[in-house]
């Protein structure tokens, strides 16, 4: 164990699972196995929040993986379940401990470290285990309404956060990777300078000949240096996790690849794909089990899948039949929304 920090932890990529709290602990992610405000002592000897975990919570909690409506904590004396769902018997106080350290990291700007537990939204929730999901900004924070009135009838005040993931290239650098970043960041872009004569890409490296082919006199093309970061792959703890409860086996036409060394080969596929314009979440319901050839027809709108897990073939592949419907594993909850969501993107082209 070393010392608990803001932001992220060295070594830890988001998508890092952990079996059960301790282990969340032990990797210094979050200060408690049972609370789900962590905290820790600032600069200033103030405590502020450094992560919270998502695992069940109220019922007044939303989240949607770039965005999450949380709420706060009180003491255990303060609160009981219904039908397996927390309830206060009383209001929330911004003075309690908790709740006044994740007020005070909000004030501060301070980022806040989300773990999912299985028992969150089922649309982001991971598979019997406990997921490290990047950074988080707290935006706003306000004291609301509960929607459940305490046990005698009164209404109930809670103290309820917003919070907003960062954007993906500030989840997860190494010290490397950040270094690498902040110095291209750094580095002065010099802007093209209007100019008469057009040269080709290549012409603009060296000299640039005029219409008889002698160099252009007093012509100059300035360089536009251009940075790019490449990001290094790692091994997706949720695309394992996935793989390995299918055994490496399509869960669309059922083929299972084994190499020499008779271990089975699969890809992990995202049904909603990452990045702009989907914005899909890095989560085990977003992800399938497929061969090589069905992860490409999957992202090529080939075939989509119906709400029954039919899957319907929309353009052909000779020698490939696929299953009637998809393959699921009791354990591996792939979720409607991202079916639909790539269903309508495609059939909508």
């Amino acid at each position: 164990m070393g010392e608990q920090t803001i932001g992220h932890i060295e070594g830890i990529a988001p998508g890092a699972e952990f079996h059960r709290r301790t282990q969340v602990k032990r990797n210094n992610l979050h200060s408690d196995t049972v609370r789900g405000i962590s905290t820790l002592v600032d600069t200033d000897g103030m405590r502020i929040a450094d992560a919270i975990v998502l695992h069940g919570g109220y019922e007044d909690d939303h989240d949607d993986w770039d965005s999450i409506r949380y709420t706060g904590a009180s003491p255990d004396v303060d609160k009981y379940k219904v039908n397996g769902v927390p309830r206060l018997r009383r209001s929330q106080s911004w003075d309690y401990a908790d709740n006044a350290a994740l007020k005070r990291s909000y004030e501060r700007g301070h980022p806040i470290r989300v773990i999912r537990g299985w028992k969150g939204d089922k649309r982001y929730s991971p598979i019997d285990c406990y997921r490290y999901d990047g950074l988080y900004v707290i935006t706003d924070i306000r004291t609301a309404i509960a929607q459940s009135p305490a046990p005698d009838g009164t209404p109930v005040e809670i103290c309820q956060f917003d919070l907003k993931r960062l954007p993906e290239p500030s989840q997860d650098p190494t010290s490397l990777e950040r270094q690498i970043t902040d110095l291209l960041e750094r580095q002065e872009e010099v802007p093209e300078e209007d100019t008469e004569v057009e040269g080709t890409e290549d012409e603009a490296e060296g000299e640039v000949e005029d219409a008889e082919g002698e160099p252009a006199r007093g012509e100059k093309f300035p360089e536009t240096r251009t940075a790019r970061v490449q990001r290094l792959v790692r091994d997706d703890a949720v695309i394992r996790n996935v793989k390995r409860l299918h055994d490496g086996e399509c869960q669309v036409c059922g083929l299972r690849l084994l190499g020499p060394d008779g271990k089975p080969y699969s890809e992990g596929a995202h049904i909603r794909p990452l990045g702009k314009p989907h914005r899909g979440p890095d989560v085990e319901p977003n992800v399938l089990c497929l061969c090589p050839n069905c992860h490409v027809r999957l992202d090529i709108g080939a075939i989509v899948i119906e709400d029954d897990w039919s899957i319907v073939v929309r353009a052909g592949a000779f020698g490939m039949d696929v299953r009637p419907k998809l393959k699921r594993h009791g354990k591996h909850k792939v979720h409607l929304d991202y079916v639909r969501y790539h269903r309508e993107w495609w059939l909508s082209r």
